[in-house]
């Protein structure tokens, strides 16, 4: 049994959530070469020009259109600005389930805008897609991260021992490998009862997510 998302955009009081453009490739790039992008996620590192051409233009949307999930780019309403993006992967068109992703620009952060895009999306997809499962992944050191997926009410289920390959510095400030556990969190359709459409300020870093 398999679906497709429909080609739409999302918008909350503060952000729209919206399809990759052409025009997003640079702030993309610079993003995804921040320090914290780069710790905690599988992305190329330096990440080009090219990769991200790369995944607006092809990967990005294929998710879509393949059936496997949904690519957001979150964007400031006010100013159109980059603030980050989303990722439904792995969805199960019988289960209803589907994990996500999310990375936040430096710019962005301390803002609550990884909570308040996160939440969009879950909504979007209990209410709108009638799925019943979403499920995140963080790295145990990834505390940011694990906050946001508090704040919109997620469950912590357990851990995935040695699941996830991070990267750090060294000594002389090369990026190595670093193998850490995961904590698996769930949010169900029942548990976004009470959570408010404000949340408090405070920001995610990225999720997990083989952006290629």
């Amino acid at each position: 049994m398999t679906g497709t998302f429909p080609n739409v955009s999302i918008s909350t009081e503060r952000l729209v959530l919206r399809p990759f453009e052409d025009s997003d490739v640079d702030a993309l790039a610079e993003m995804m070469n921040d320090e914290s992008v780069v710790a905690w996620t599988s992305v190329p590192h330096p990440y080009t020009e090219a990769d991200a051409r790369a995944w607006v233009t092809g990967t990005a949307p294929a998710e879509r259109t393949a059936g496997r999930g949904i690519v957001f780019a979150v964007t400031e309403f006010l100013t159109q600005r980059l603030v980050g993006t989303v990722h439904l992967r792995n969805a199960d068109w019988r289960v209803r389930s589907a994990e996500m992703g999310y990375v936040v620009a430096p710019w962005a952060r301390g803002e609550g805008y990884a909570s308040e895009a996160v939440l969009a999306t879950a909504q979007w997809l209990f209410h709108d897609q009638k799925f019943e499962r979403l499920e995140l992944r963080t790295a145990a050191d990834n505390t940011a991260s694990q906050q946001v997926a508090q704040k919109i009410g997620c469950i912590s289920e357990g851990v995935l021992r040695g699941a996830w390959i991070a990267r750090a510095k060294d000594d002389g400030g090369a990026w190595t490998d670093v193998r850490t556990d995961l904590i698996v969190w769930s949010l169900l359709p029942e548990d976004l009862e009470g959570v408010g459409d404000q949340l408090a300020d405070g920001d995610g870093y990225p999720s997990y997510d083989d952006w290629h």
